[in-house]
């Protein structure tokens, strides 16, 4: 049975009335004096401790696309996705030793600064476009994705339809200032979507007669963490190698990721803070991958995986609650949207129409390219959207995925070796980030369109082409420094304090979080 021929007109009634109840929440923010409130994190100085770290880490990892690609993969290959959650210790741990230190030390506010003091303005300005390039993909493009879905398994109706809708409940949060409101709930809204999952585990547990019930009615390889090289799915080999590439990109080096632990008090609260996020990481999997694998068992059969999620929620909860999870849905994934492209347009319009084309832009003429920025952006978005919902044999955590897979080596590979290496030259990183994004990219074109995986089986895993893309763009990195007589030698930054000199109770923290996921990682394996 599919989501939309089980809702209700109290579920639709429900979605109507909670976005009545922001668009008006919006209205009455515009108009109270209160913008400075939602200022960027930053222009209080260095203020956060380790918890409002954490949770803001661990926020903005988690949504709503989370909460449907991993119901989707769960239903489909049990717990082996769960690497994507509890492997990323390694690089939030990454984070915290050897890249905080060398970002505080710096004292920037933005990790193009940062890359902009190593190798230069060049640098700087190239970071901006690769930033306008990820955004439309990861940030607008999966987003639209993830809420085309969602959407059309309400409606009915066909992606671009779904996509467009989607688009019209943005527009009219932005003219009606309902970002502002989403901004002010936006905590609540992140609550509400946590404890729905977590009902929706003890319900569906309570379904399928508990743990021992759970256990065995699902296959035994649903259970393990790493699959056999044989797998078609999740090879063991293909998560070893290629998820850290994605793991240095999106936990060190993204900048909406990173950016609260720049905002820390010191590098102390800062690192205690990542250990928090990887402690809270490890609910990723009872949250969000475990409903899933109980939409395996009580509704088996499903003609997309990608409904499993909305499917549990539509047939355990009672009327009106359904809705309510819906109108949540769409309001975090509007969030999402229109932050989106208000980033796209900031960085456009600042970082390269302004300081690049046009230093002597008047105000007006800035708001005027912003608008038209993000008007083109979002169009631009739609036809990425529909070209993503074009790619065959991937579910909808795989597409996810993939394609970040493909974007994250050039970052990567400039950042490791723009820290970590002395002899790591301005023209290297500007190489890899300009060529090496192309190949990426165009390597991702030829594998999920012209000469999909599903058709031709010359490929290898996705995550392995991401390894491999690592290894060219790091031999690029390595000859082009070798050949560059004008490398900054000196342009290192500060090394990081030795783990041994931090205070006990950091070395505690992290010592437990490794110990906890080795234990995790032991029990996850072995099974069938």
């Amino acid at each position: 049975m599919e989501v939309h021929q089980v809702l209700h007109y109290w579920d639709f009634a429900v979605v109507g009335i909670y976005l009545l109840v922001l668009i008006g929440i919006g209205y009455w923010a515009s108009f109270s004096g209160t913008r400075k409130k939602g200022e960027n994190l930053f222009l209080a100085g260095n203020t956060l401790g380790w918890p409002s770290i954490g949770l803001t880490m661990w926020g903005t990892n988690v949504g709503p696309s989370m909460l449907l690609a991993s119901a989707s993969i769960g239903y489909s290959t049990g717990v082996v996705a769960g690497n994507f959650a509890w492997y990323a210790f390694i690089f939030i741990m990454l984070l915290a030793m050897v890249f905080a230190p060398r970002y505080l030390g710096a004292r920037v506010h933005t990790l193009p600064e940062f890359m902009g003091q190593r190798f230069g303005d060049t640098t700087r300005n190239t970071l901006a476009w690769y930033t306008i390039i990820t955004l439309m993909i990861s940030w607008l493009s999966l987003t639209l994705f993830a809420g085309g879905i969602l959407i059309r398994q309400m409606l009915a109706i066909p992606m671009w339809l779904a996509v467009i809708t989607l688009l019209l409940i943005a527009s009219f949060f932005t003219i009606a200032g309902g970002l502002k409101a989403i901004a002010y709930t936006n905590v609540f809204q992140m609550l509400l979507l946590i404890v729905v999952s977590a009902a929706l585990t003890f319900t569906g547990l309570a379904k399928v007669g508990g743990i021992e019930g759970l256990v065995t009615q699902t296959p035994p390889e649903y259970w393990n963490l790493f699959m056999p090289l044989d797998d078609p799915n999740y090879p063991w080999i293909a998560i070893l190698l290629g998820y850290p590439v994605m793991g240095v990109w999106f936990w060190c080096t993204d900048q909406s990721m990173v950016q609260s632990v720049l905002g820390a008090k010191n590098l102390r609260q800062g690192q205690l803070g990542a250990n928090f996020t990887g402690w809270l990481k490890i609910l990723d999997v009872p949250l969000f991958i475990l409903p899933g694998i109980l939409c395996f068992i009580l509704f088996p059969g499903l003609e997309n995986p990608d409904n499993a999620y909305m499917t549990m929620v539509t047939h355990l909860f009672p009327v009106g609650m359904t809705g309510l999870v819906m109108a949540v849905l769409i309001a975090a994934l509007v969030s999402t949207l229109d932050s989106g492209l208000n980033a796209l347009s900031t960085v456009f319009t600042m970082d390269i129409y302004v300081k690049k084309y046009k230093p002597k832009a008047s105000q007006p003429e800035v708001v005027r390219i912003g608008r038209w920025v993000t008007l083109f952006g979002a169009v631009i978005a739609v036809f990425i959207t529909l070209a993503i919902d074009h790619i065959e044999g991937l579910n909808l955590f795989d597409i996810f995925q993939s394609i970040l897979g493909f974007i994250a080596p050039p970052m990567a590979v400039v950042f490791l070796f723009g820290t970590l290496w002395s002899k790591a030259s301005s023209s290297a990183a500007n190489k890899v980030l300009t060529w090496g994004t192309a190949i990426s990219l165009c390597t991702g074109i030829l594998y999920l369109w012209v000469f999909p995986s599903e058709r031709y089986e010359f490929w290898p895993h996705f995550l392995l082409i991401s390894f491999y893309l690592f290894l060219l763009l790091s031999a690029m990195m390595i000859i082009v420094s070798l050949r560059d007589p004008f490398a900054k030698l000196s342009a290192l930054p500060p090394k990081p304090v030795s783990f041994l000199a931090m205070p006990l109770y950091v070395k505690i923290s992290w010592v437990a979080l490794v110990l906890v996921m080795v234990a995790l990682y032991w029990f996850f394996n072995g099974h069938g």
